[in-house]
């Protein structure tokens, strides 16, 4: 074998162990997605566990992991082992305990005027972790764990449907995935201060759960079918390709014997 047939060689098996793995990517892709969602939306839902467990250090990993990716307010989020699953602030309107009437009997939030937006505040209700009374937050909010977990379910719907089901419309998803949740956040967020537009409004869970669903929901019937259609194209693609390496090294072999 001459050094220009081995490079020759040594460059095909190259390209064949690379196509097998872009084969299998685009084969499996769909699991490896649903994969990542069932671990993203669990994995924010195990702080708690770890908190009433004992483990505060490890609890205390995973809302560091979250932190950049999700405000992490208390009166926003979901808690395990406690009296409610949320604790919604007063100005919700919410018939549930109030997340002022909570925190005010926490060392956590001592100093601090609960009734008043601040940046203070702010920092206080996305550090703290919880308490015996309130159970322990998760890393995610009640928002972002419907959003996720809605991707997820909607992901294992899509694995009976992916043959058949078309992209859903852009209209369709502006007015059923986009328009609820900019409408439920931002009229949240324009209420309080710099902007102070109108009197303050704060979103009840149901709200954000809702609204974080069908934004979940709107993005797998989005998106899904065009990569599932890009997929498709890159296995008789990459097949082809994959193909044609394999022959090409099966001639070269049988040239060398």
């Amino acid at each position: 074998m001459t050094s220009e047939q081995a490079l020759d060689e040594r460059d095909l098996r190259r390209i064949i162990r690379t196509n097998r793995l872009v084969l299998r990517l685009a084969r499996h892709w769909l699991v490896i997605v649903l994969g990542f969602l069932l671990l993203y939306t669990g994995l924010s839902l195990t702080p708690p566990l770890f908190m009433k467990a004992g483990w505060p250090g490890a609890a205390d990993v995973l809302y560091k992991v979250y932190a950049p990716l999700c405000h992490q307010f208390a009166f926003r989020s979901w808690f395990l082992f406690g009296d409610q699953l949320v604790y919604p602030r007063q100005a919700a309107g919410s018939s549930l305990g109030s997340f002022e009437s909570y925190a005010a009997q926490d060392p956590h939030f001592a100093g601090i005027d609960l009734a008043v937006w601040s940046a203070d505040l702010q920092l206080k209700a996305r550090s703290f972790k919880g308490n015996e009374q309130m159970g322990y937050k998760t890393a995610l909010c009640e928002r972002d764990v419907a959003i996720y977990g809605m991707m997820f379910l909607a992901g294992l719907l899509f694995l009976r449907v992916r043959r058949w089901l078309r992209p859903a419309p852009i209209g369709l998803y502006i007015v059923l995935g986009l328009a609820p949740l900019g409408l439920d956040g931002f009229s949240q967020m324009f209420s309080y201060a710099p902007f102070d537009l109108w009197p303050i409004r704060e979103s009840l869970p149901h709200y954000r759960v809702i609204t974080g669903a069908l934004f979940g929901l709107m993005n797998v019937w989005l998106a899904f079918p065009y990569l599932e259609l890009s997929m498709n194209e890159t296995r008789a693609a990459v097949g082809n390709k994959l193909r044609l390496a394999e022959q090409r090294l099966a001639t070269l072999q049988a040239a060398q014997r």
